[in-house]
């Protein structure tokens, strides 16, 4: 049964765009392939069962459509930061924060997505979806194609590994 998306559904832009960032590492080509993920999803809109998740399905589309764009080009992904793909709630700053703590929070934000940067795509795209846009394990595992333990074991793999990425950091940080 084809899905109606109604006024409630909460399409997120930003979300889909960050995660295009993390996967082409560059605006322009983030910004294409999120325009290619509507006009694909909006093609099939039709074979949207009720009931399913409206995100996870323009996440899976977005993934399938850079991936045939990889392939197509016969190289490399290229990546870029996730430093400037949050959208307009990121730079937004809490009034009941002095300057120092924005600092901080900044600078904590920025050492963060510089670790998830050092991540393999694997496990920085398990992060993303997980951490930042909220997906569910089984929402991930539609998005990735693999069963939803492989996508708790990369999980704790991705965390796992950043712990020790954000330890290395601090060790260098308090070097200096």
């Amino acid at each position: 049964m084809p899905c109606d998306p109604d006024a409630d559904s909460l399409i997120n832009v930003d979300g889909l765009y960050s995660y295009a960032m993390v996967l082409t590492r560059n605006r322009a080509q983030a910004e294409d392939l999120v325009q290619e993920t509507y006009v694909r999803a909006i093609r099939a809109l039709g074979s949207l069962r009720t009931g399913s998740n409206l995100n996870a399905w323009l996440f899976t589309i977005l993934r399938n459509v850079w991936l045939n764009q990889v392939r197509k080009r016969r190289f490399g992904p290229q990546f870029v930061e996730i430093a400037d793909c949050h959208g307009i709630a990121g730079a937004i700053g809490q009034p009941s924060q002095d300057a120092h703590d924005i600092y901080v929070n900044k600078m904590e934000t920025v050492r963060l997505q510089g670790a998830i940067q050092k991540l393999p795509i694997e496990l920085r795209e398990i992060i993303i979806l997980r951490e930042y846009e909220e997906l569910s394990y089984r929402e991930i595992a539609s998005v990735l194609g693999c069963p939803a333990g492989t996508v708790m074991s990369r999980l704790a793999r991705a965390r796992k590994k950043l712990r020790t990425v954000l330890s290395e950091t601090m060790e260098q940080t308090n070097r200096t």
